[in-house]
């Protein structure tokens, strides 16, 4: 079957990693609520909000003829705490502060969407920060850069400086974990 590709993002970052594919694609925007339910574990509700990401997505295009929706989801997780995006400095320069010198985990959910199927995938990286100065905190936060971020921060900017070691996968940090990309579009019969 012909797929037509669908990216149920606003993400600059996951429309620039898709594009590395080699992939034509439509955005779809598409508005979630991002909020952990009661008890919920860290990983089960990244794959959550990526699997409604991707439904809210199937759903706009669902006269579409062979519509295929890529949704996704990239949560920074500290001592099972969700780092969602900072709503403001104080936030960014706190979790910041937490993630200095320590390692955390950056789980990117991944699900495709047809009229008939479905399937995922789940990339857990684990990223070591430097410690970093109180300083250096509030100088990257005045970049305005961990606005809009997971865990305030951007792999694939200044904030690389920061970071010791990384265990996995970097485009999952990023937002969209390319490997597993390309091997669910290849289940689809999608290939660049």
């Amino acid at each position: 079957m012909n797929h037509r590709l669908f990216l149920a993002s606003r993400s600059p970052r996951r429309q620039d990693l898709l594009r590395q594919l080699g992939l034509t694609f439509q955005v779809l925007d598409v508005d979630i609520a991002e909020v952990r339910a009661p008890g919920e574990a860290p990983l089960d509700y990244v794959r959550r909000v990526a699997r409604e990401k991707a439904a809210a997505g199937l759903m706009q295009v669902a006269g579409v003829a062979g519509a295929l929706v890529i949704g996704a989801d990239t949560e920074v997780i500290l001592d099972d705490e969700v780092f969602g995006k900072p709503v403001d400095s104080v936030a960014a320069i706190a979790m910041l502060g937490r993630l200095s010198g320590r390692s955390h985990q950056v789980a990117s959910a991944l699900w495709l969407l047809a009229a008939d199927r479905e399937e995922s995938a789940l990339q857990v990286s684990t990223v070591r920060f430097d410690s970093l100065e109180p300083a250096a905190i509030a100088a990257y936060v005045a970049t305005g850069e961990p606005f809009g971020k997971a865990g305030a921060y951007a792999i694939q900017g200044r904030a690389a400086a920061f970071i010791r070691h990384l265990d996995g996968s970097h485009s999952s940090v990023m937002g969209l974990p390319l490997r597993e990309t390309a091997r669910l579009l290849a289940r689809f019969g999608v290939s660049p």
